[in-house]
Parts: C-alpha cells; sequence; structure tokens
C-alpha cells in the first residue's frame, strides 16, 4: 500500500507519500481501506519526533479515519466486510490501509458522506470524554472552550449547546470568533485583544465557567484557576503553551475546583471502546439529525499532507483538515 512515512523528525517536508507494508487484521481487528483521514496537532508532534506512537500501534500518523471494512480478524462480531465506517486510531490514518480494534469502531452517520466522517472520531470521542464523562457538563452551566474554532472546538461548542450549556469561547480575531457564533457560542473572547478571565467574569455576573476545556496547559493554569466558578472543573487536553507551572492550591481549595488531565492515544482498549460507545450513543444522534456537525476547512489528497500540515500550523484554518486516500 502508500502511506505517509517520517523517516526522520523535521518540518512537513519530512512527511513522505511512499510504499509501506500492508496491515493485517489481528485478533478482535478489522482492516479498513481507508477513504479519508484527518490532520490534527498530535500528527505535527509525531512529525517533529515529539510524540511517538503507542507500542504496537502504527507507525504512521493519523489518529482517525474513515473507509470500508475489506477484512474481519477472529473474534470480532457486529461488523462486516463491506461496512462504512470511521474510527478512532492511535496511528496509522495517513495510509491506504490500517488495522483497527473493533471496539473504536462507528459506523457512518446517516446522512454524512464518507470522506466527512473522517473529521468526527478524534474530536468526539475528545471533547464527550472530557467535557462530559470526566467533567460532568450539565444543561445550565457554563462551558469555556479555549481556541473556540479549532477542531475540537468548533465540536465542544455545538455539543454543549445541544445539551443546554451556555458556551464562551477563545479565538484569534473577529472572523474565527463569528465562526464560532455561527455554531452557538454565546461569549466571544478574542485572546489577542482581551484578557479571558475579565470578559468571562463580566459576561457570567463575577461567576465564571463551571467547566473548561485547555489546550494550552501551563500558560493558562493559573488564569484558568481564576475563571473557574466555585466547584469548576478544568479539563487539560494540550500542552501548546508548556508543560509546567505554579498552581496557588489555596486557591483551589476555596473553589472547591478539580483539574484533570487526559490524553487518548494511549489508553487501554477497553477505556477507547467505552468512550467510543458513549459517543455511538450519545452524539450520533445528533449528527443524524443535523444539530451537531463536523466542521471542514478543507480537504488534500493524502500524498499532500505536507501542505496540510503547513496550514494547521499556520492557524489560519476553522474546524478540521482532512486528507483523502
Amino acid at each position: 500500500m502508500k502511506a505517509i512515512t517520517i523517516e526522520q523528525p523535521g518540518g512537513p517536508e519530512a512527511l513522505v507519500w511512499t510504499d509501506a507494508p500492508d496491515p493485517v487484521a489481528g485478533e478482535g481487528e478489522v482492516l479498513v481501506e481507508v477513504a479519508a483521514s484527518a490532520v490534527n496537532r498530535a500528527d505535527v508532534l509525531q512529525r517533529q519526533g515529539f510524540y511517538d506512537p503507542p507500542p504496537g500501534a502504527s507507525p504512521h500518523p493519523g489518529l482517525e479515519c474513515s473507509g470500508r471494512i475489506t477484512a474481519i480478524g477472529p473474534g470480532v462480531a457486529g461488523w462486516s466486510v463491506g461496512d462504512e465506517v470511521c474510527a478512532l486510531l492511535a496511528g496509522g490514518g495517513y495510509a491506504q490501509r490500517v488495522a483497527v480494534p473493533s471496539g473504536q469502531l462507528l459506523p457512518v452517520p446517516a446522512g454524512l458522506d464518507l470522506v466527512t466522517a473522517a473529521a468526527l472520531p478524534e474530536v468526539v470521542a475528545t471533547v464527550w470524554s472530557n467535557v462530559f464523562m470526566v467533567a460532568g457538563l450539565r444543561p445550565g452551566e457554563t462551558l469555556l472552550v479555549h481556541g473556540g474554532s479549532s477542531g475540537i472546538g468548533t465540536m465542544a461548542v455545538q455539543l454543549a449547546k445541544a445539551v443546554g450549556a451556555t458556551v464562551a469561547v477563545t479565538a484569534g480575531g473577529p472572523e474565527k470568533l463569528a465562526r464560532c457564533k455561527e455554531l452557538g457560542a454565546d461569549i466571544l473572547i478574542d485572546y489577542r485583544e482581551q484578557d479571558f478571565v475579565a470578559e468571562l467574569r463580566a459576561a457570567t455576573g463575577g461567576a465564571g465557567a463551571d467547566v473548561i476545556l485547555d489546550i494550552m496547559g501551563a500558560k493558562y493554569l493559573a488564569r484558568n484557576l481564576d475563571a473557574l466558578a466555585v466547584n469548576g472543573r478544568l479539563a487539560v487536553i494540550g500542552l501548546q503553551g508548556g508543560v509546567k507551572a505554579e498552581l496557588n492550591l489555596g486557591a483551589l481549595l476555596a473553589k472547591r475546583a478539580a483539574i484533570t488531565a487526559t490524553s487518548l492515544r494511549a489508553r487501554p482498549l477497553d477505556e477507547k471502546a467505552a468512550i467510543i460507545a458513549a459517543v455511538r450513543e450519545h452524539v450520533w444522534p445528533l449528527v443524524e439529525t443535523g444539530r451537531v456537525r463536523p466542521v471542514v476547512h478543507a480537504t488534500f489528497p493524502m500524498a499532500e499532507a505536507a501542505e496540510a500540515h503547513r496550514v494547521l500550523e499556520s492557524s489560519a484554518h476553522v474546524g478540521k483538515l482532512l486528507l483523502t486516500a
């Protein structure tokens, strides 16, 4: 098959579309003929040499895909050759074929085309597991989403609105904020021009956010704590602003707040399967009725993955970037 390989860590030019060994469906796996994959920040880190695949995972980047099942491994039930699916991966999406644990498969939602379905698995699993399964966002609460115009951000806005929450977002510039508003965001904060703590408190009568979904890590830790409401929950899912910061435990205690930090890629198979099952139960009906939809900025041929990475790193996009095999 053809796949994107990374011979040496580096810039986008390190992504090379070339021949690679075909994967085989092992115990509990299916083989998927890839229609499309999507670009995530984790792929950039892997390309740069900072985020190796977990043991046993495909060496090729790509944490989600859509396609058709072409083979069924031993011990798999409920799926058939020819089924159109999308899938959460530990790697291997930037390829023509990938082996997928059956617990990480989802049917393509009714009303959605096969290529666009590749924009769903990683962002939906990330948002649902962190905002709802861990942080427990409830109707009537306020969610603050950092990077509201990103793939994860655009999905978090829609899911939070679908369950009856108020949504605040940070994004860079009026155009991105306008897109967030179109998706349902209530409180719009330009992080380049405004202080998100002050703006959020002003908009919530001083209360702050019940849940914060954070991609920045260390850089925002202290201010995120300031922005939390009493009994608030901070969910850290990214480290774009560094890994080390001081934390005022007194302020954390005073607010009776909680901080969690999670990632998906290296989780055990049973944990991923539980997240995917929850996504299928709670999110797929919203997608199929059109209340929630993937936001796709642009689509590139898989062989042009380097250009897609350049666009992602420029942060000029809104939503997801797709790669078609």
